[in-house]
């Protein structure tokens, strides 16, 4: 059982780069739930529902969910069957969620009946927050690939129909960019700077080569400038700033060799 007085407690609070509905459903799917947490990790997100978690380290932790009030809250009980340092049930966890412009704000409140175990978690929920910020961002990202890719081929494109086409697909309307060659801000002001491009350099193609790198929103991607006879004029890497619904928001290109 959990005490009813747990004057000990922790807060985190942590910008996740996904829209609040989607973060939430982390924390009432048990498929996200262990995509988290760990494989076999199950939530029934209801008032009186189980609360599972199987650590990849065979540790186990259970509880019981207390208020669900989505898609802004939900407090579940917290404890150990397996491991320290406190009984199942034995501490309360607070979620709440608030709307950003970058995406979500979560704030986090562990609530212990003893010092000693609030400072056995502190580390433990610095980790375990910077794996949920991945996965979510992950999911929030999952078509970066593509858009990554239309805005490379925007840059491309010499017509002007099918650059606003892949621009479509690939950004926010509040795009920025910036490199030894632009600074650029918003929609309005990209397209006619594409269209320059062509005027003062035809032929030439920006390509993307390697695997995108991605962590919580941001994405590296490495590229290179061929000219209309495929010589090569320049490589580099662009750093990417992903809104919410995982459209391109900022964009910064470094010229130099990659590595």
């Amino acid at each position: 059982m959990m005490t009813s007085t747990l004057p000990h407690s922790l807060e985190r609070v942590v910008l996740i780069r996904a829209r609040r509905e989607t973060v939430f459903r982390y924390f009432t799917d048990s498929e996200r739930w262990a995509a988290w947490w760990g494989t076999g990790s199950t939530i029934e997100a209801r008032p009186g529902g189980r609360v599972f978690v199987r650590h990849p380290n065979g540790v186990e932790a259970a509880g019981e969910v207390l208020e669900v009030a989505a898609p802004r809250r939900i407090v579940f009980t917290f404890g150990y069957r397996t491991g320290q340092p406190i009984p199942e049930g034995a501490s309360r966890v607070t979620i709440d969620l608030e709307e950003h412009p970058a995406g979500t704000r979560l704030q986090l409140r562990h609530e212990f009946a003893e010092a000693e175990a609030r400072e056995q978690h502190v580390q433990g929920w610095r980790y375990q927050l910077a794996v949920f910020a991945n996965v979510v961002a992950d999911h929030a990202a999952s078509a970066a690939s593509e858009r990554v890719d239309a805005w490379f081929a925007a840059w491309s494109e010499p017509d002007q129909a099918r650059r606003h086409t892949a621009l479509d697909r690939a950004v926010a309307p509040e795009v920025r960019f910036r490199d030894r060659f632009s600074l650029v801000e918003g929609r309005q002001d990209l397209e006619p700077h594409l269209a320059a491009v062509h005027v003062f350099m035809p032929g030439n193609r920006l390509e993307r080569f390697g695997a995108l790198r991605h962590c919580q929103g941001t994405v590296l991607a490495d590229w290179i400038v061929r000219g209309a006879d495929g010589a090569e004029k320049g490589r580099g890497t662009n750093v990417f700033t992903l809104d919410p619904d995982g459209r391109i928001l900022e964009v910064v290109g470094l010229w130099g060799a990659a590595e």
